[in-house]
């Protein structure tokens, strides 16, 4: 398995996380889809990571095993100061943070705010920044119902390889941490609005990014459905320093797609920020 899978209660939220090896601390956070939790985002990724790295990758709240619950006015913003508060109570001072697409925006979020609050010393953005296309496969993520078949076209909107949405075993592991105690409900509450409002508008990559001081790695899938090409060269080139690369055939999760070519990229990154 290569991590131990451990909780921690976090100003009063049991929070699970994975974690593994010593040294210089990495945090990994997963993406927001249904279903979605440490060990379906990271499981190829930590092992890699530990041999130089004290990796923790935490469910964030409302997936995995984290505790369901949901902040209507500022969900985003619950979810980062969750994750800071766990660094606080894990004796995390400064770490490299990794997110995947839900996970790299509360990312970008936070360091481009007023004021961030994670204890980033490095950031690496995953499939996470971009415009969020309009199309089939974000219908896909933002209508599901619940269904294995449902479930099924989100792994088809997350891979490129149909491999992916045709393996019946790993599709039934993606929709049973979406059935679990509470995930469902603690997600899709979230997108609840009142009757007659219209719907909100897709994520935007407009921030302040020239407010980003720490080493930055923006990663592009080459054949990701949910984002257009060219999105993360577009977003490095605002950040001082910032550097953006394409991993060519891969989708929205390149760290599950791709796991080699990505692992060697992080550590690559990590030793550089180093020097």
């Amino acid at each position: 398995m290569g991590f131990d899978a451990k909780t921690v209660t976090v100003d009063g939220l049991v929070t699970s996380y994975l974690e593994a090896g010593q040294g210089d601390p990495v945090v990994l956070l997963h993406g927001g889809e249904f279903g979605a939790s440490a060990r379906i985002g990271w499981e190829h990724t930590i092992a890699a990571l530990a041999r130089r790295h004290r990796v923790l990758a935490p469910d964030m709240l409302g997936f995995g095993g984290s505790a369901k619950v949901v902040d209507f006015t500022d969900g985003r913003g619950m979810r980062i100061r969750h994750i800071a508060r766990f660094c606080e109570v894990l004796g995390v001072e400064s770490a490299h943070f990794v997110g995947n697409s839900m996970g790299a925006i509360n990312l970008l979020v936070d360091a481009t705010s007023d004021a961030p609050l994670l204890p980033a010393r490095s950031l690496v953005t995953i499939c996470g920044g971009g415009e969020i296309q309009r199309n089939e496969h974000v219908s896909a993520l933002y209508d599901y119902d619940a269904t294995f078949d449902g479930m099924r076209r989100i792994v088809a909107a997350l891979f490129a390889d149909d491999a992916y949405p045709d393996d019946g075993h790993y599709v039934r592991r993606r929709y049973e941490s979406s059935i679990a105690p509470g995930a469902w409900e603690s997600l899709a509450a979230a997108r609840f609005r009142r009757p007659g409002l219209e719907p909100p508008a897709t994520p935007s990559s407009a921030r302040a990014y020239e407010r980003i001081t720490v080493p930055t790695l923006v990663v592009e899938g080459g054949a990701d459905k949910l984002l257009p090409t060219g999105w993360a060269a577009e977003i490095a080139g605002q950040i001082a320093g910032g550097r953006s690369v394409v991993i060519d055939g891969a989708g929205h999760c390149p760290q599950i797609e791709c796991p080699e070519a990505v692992n060697d990229l992080l550590l690559n990154f990590f030793e550089g920020t180093a020097k």
